[in-house]
């Protein structure tokens, strides 16, 4: 099979990783991206091959699939984010659980589990709690926008085209952030055009106005942050003002000047406008106070569900220690701290820990420990030593997985149970597979956090072994 191959009248077969569908020919198995889904009729071509990867793309649609529904977003063909939209949501569900199936088969080698049905979203819509934006002055325009023949402005401010670093399509309405995430967004764009105020140029690293992140909470806060490329005062305080004097509905109001050539902000300084520092999020009896560069799950409800799962399988009866690795703000530590005796939370960012601390103080709880360092040099015999073999280990790693030194600290520590929630279910059948001579592998429940995405969480309950 050679780039230029073509193939007419063929089905498209399943869904492959990434979310990318497959079509079995002869050849071998050919990896298609974009709008299609299983049970289309295509012609296809081949652009891109491999050593053994051939990639191919939809020339002809001959009839559509059954598991196909209408897509609702207008910005469906440019934008990477929701791309399994126009799947119909029974039948993502059943893909991201056999998704989880084939990766604990093939990479983890686990067969003799039962993977329980996935959870599904209470909402598949306006579900997230935090959207990035950002301002270009390169924007892209559609082919049916062009077509028009209608004049429109350089200026955008939304999302990147998938793919291209410098190109920016401009949001009118996006469906994953609950109001008033499109009222602000869009007001802010109006004024930044109206006043001519420079946007940002990726290229270059010039202008005003850079990036824009809205954070909405379960209590109704609302945090704005306003990323400006340049120091620009003049500019910079009548952005912050209409912002503050248009949208009183904004509780926390911050800006970031920054002029490196990346839009990450975790190194730069948040100076708080106007409002609270903070926002607050909510779940069971629980507050946790959420900062511009603290970590949050992005679907609050969904992560709800989520804790709920790792807490049962945690099995806690009050008399455990328990090992939280990777516990970011703490809020995994914080939601299990009142079933256990004692939680010891470890995290590489220190700002996090700080927020861990601070999140358990608010809710009065004074049985958490927490820990900032390398996961790989701060879990050794030393620390196990110092603060009690765990009982029960609750991780939830980067989709990186973990590293092999930690499942070695962990083999080390013999935990009763091991809680392990991923984001990545082939980096956690690898690790799984690392430890399978010491664990076996009881429960595992898919959670979708993010629907009409491929994306899908996954908790597993491993259970020490007799030895």
């Amino acid at each position: 099979m050679s780039k230029g191959t073509r193939y007419e009248y063929v089905e498209i077969t399943d869904f492959a990783a990434e979310g990318k569908c497959i079509y079995k020919s002869e050849d071998g198995v050919v990896f298609i991206e974009g709008n299609v889904a299983p049970g289309d009729i295509v012609d296809l071509e081949v652009v891109r091959t491999k050593k053994k990867l051939k990639e191919a793309v939809v020339t002809k649609v001959h009839s559509y699939s059954s598991l196909r529904t209408q897509p609702y977003c207008q910005h469906y063909t440019v934008c990477g984010g929701c791309k399994w939209q126009h799947i119909d949501y029974e039948h993502q569900l059943r893909f991201k659980r056999q998704q989880v199936v084939d990766h604990f088969q093939r990479i983890g080698k686990i067969k003799n589990v039962e993977i329980n049905p996935i959870l599904a979203g209470p909402k598949t819509e306006y579900y997230r709690n935090k959207l990035e934006f950002t301002f270009s002055n390169y924007r892209w325009v559609t082919k049916e926008q062009l077509d028009t023949g209608e004049k429109f402005s350089r200026n955008a401010l939304g999302f990147h085209v998938p793919k291209r670093f410098d190109k920016i399509f401009t949001v009118d309405t996006c469906h994953l952030q609950p109001d008033p995430s499109n009222a602000l967004r869009n007001s802010l764009h109006r004024f930044g055009e109206e006043q001519q105020i420079p946007y940002y140029d990726v290229k270059y690293n010039v202008g005003t106005l850079r990036n824009l992140v809205v954070r909405t909470a379960n209590t109704g806060d609302i945090m704005v942050i306003v990323q400006f490329g340049e120091q620009n005062d003049e500019a910079i305080e009548k952005v912050m003002n209409f912002m503050k004097d248009n949208h009183p509905e904004i509780t926390s109001l911050n800006y970031i000047v920054n002029l490196k050539g990346n839009d990450s902000y975790q190194d730069q300084e948040v100076i708080n406008f106007a409002g609270e520092a903070t926002i607050r999020e909510t779940m069971e009896d629980l507050t946790f106070l959420v900062g511009p560069k603290s970590f949050y799950q992005t679907n609050s409800e969904q992560a709800y569900n989520l804790f709920k799962v790792t807490r049962d399988y945690a099995g806690l009866t009050g008399n455990e220690s328990v090992y939280d690795l990777y516990t970011g703000t703490g809020t995994i530590a914080n939601f299990v701290a009142r079933r256990a005796k004692k939680v010891v939370g470890v995290e590489y960012v220190e700002a996090a820990v700080q927020d861990a601390r601070i999140n358990s103080a608010l809710n009065g709880i004074t049985n958490t420990e927490f820990f900032a360092g390398d996961m790989r040099r701060i879990m050794n015999e030393g620390f196990l030593a110092k603060h009690g073999r765990p009982d029960v280990i609750i991780t939830d790693p980067p989709r990186a997985g973990m590293d092999q030194p930690v499942v070695e600290t962990i083999l080390s520590a013999a935990p009763d149970r091991v809680v392990y929630v991923s984001c990545n279910t082939a980096t956690q059948a690898r690790d799984l597979a690392l430890m399978s001579e010491d664990y076996e592998v009881t429960k595992v429940q898919p959670v979708d956090m993010f629907p009409n995405t491929h994306h899908v969480e996954n908790v597993a309950l491993l259970i020490r072994k007799d030895r």
